[in-house]
């Protein structure tokens, strides 16, 4: 018996992320020519994204290599979790709700050490899918074919019975070239239209030959 089964990307799909030009106004605020911030911090980042320094250490790493006092480092965290987080894709968030029940659901995201325990107590996604699949928690990066394995995996379907849904093209041909159906995400017309179809197709039943 297979099990139709759809995983959702969060940021960009379940959760509104534009850019608020946080960095830009700290390297004003602090004097630093542009592009500093991520020159310095980008093994951090890259570190923080696949598990491999604590929430902990990302703070330290900020002030030290950014000169920030102990009110600046926590403002400025602040600020990089509130572009993080962005806000929630409301009319999304409640199709899917409304999906529990008629499929199995997921969310496979490329995140930060921290992103589980804020996304919880902000938006529950623990509530609205069976399985969540974070980068910091697996080691791995989409568009390695492993995450999408993991994701698959954790959810105990098989990767064709699977709509994976992701704003970044690149993710989408990467779950494709795994054995899934994907769709890019634009907008949320489209993306529940889309779902709606995947839901909705059926195995076509081989006919069967005239008895001569």
């Amino acid at each position: 018996m297979t099990a139709t089964c759809v995983i959702l990307d969060i940021g960009g799909v379940l959760e509104i992320t534009p850019e608020t030009g946080w960095v830009q106004r700290w390297e004003e605020r602090l004097e630093l020519p542009r592009g500093t911030v991520h020159e310095r911090m980008h093994d951090v980042w890259r570190a923080g994204s696949v598990g491999s320094i604590s929430e902990g250490e990302v703070r330290e790493q900020v002030a030290v290599r950014l000169g920030l006092d102990t009110l600046q480092r926590e403002a400025f965290m602040a600020d990089l979790w509130a572009e993080y987080l962005g806000t929630p894709n409301e009319d999304l968030i409640d199709y899917v709700r409304g999906l529990r029940g008629r499929c199995r659901l997921g969310i496979l995201s490329n995140s930060f050490v921290g992103a589980r325990e804020r996304e919880t107590a902000l938006y529950h996604f623990d509530e609205l899918v069976e399985q969540i699949v974070y980068s910091h928690e697996i080691g791995i990066e989409k568009p390695d074919l492993r995450a999408f394995e993991a994701a698959c995996a954790s959810l105990n379907v098989r990767p064709a019975d699977c709509l994976f849904i992701d704003d970044v093209a690149v993710n989408v041909k990467a779950a494709q070239k795994a054995g899934m159906q994907a769709h890019l995400f634009e907008d949320n017309a489209r993306t529940i239209t889309r779902i709606a179809a995947h839901l909705d197709a059926r195995p076509l039943v081989p006919r069967r030959a005239p008895i001569t």
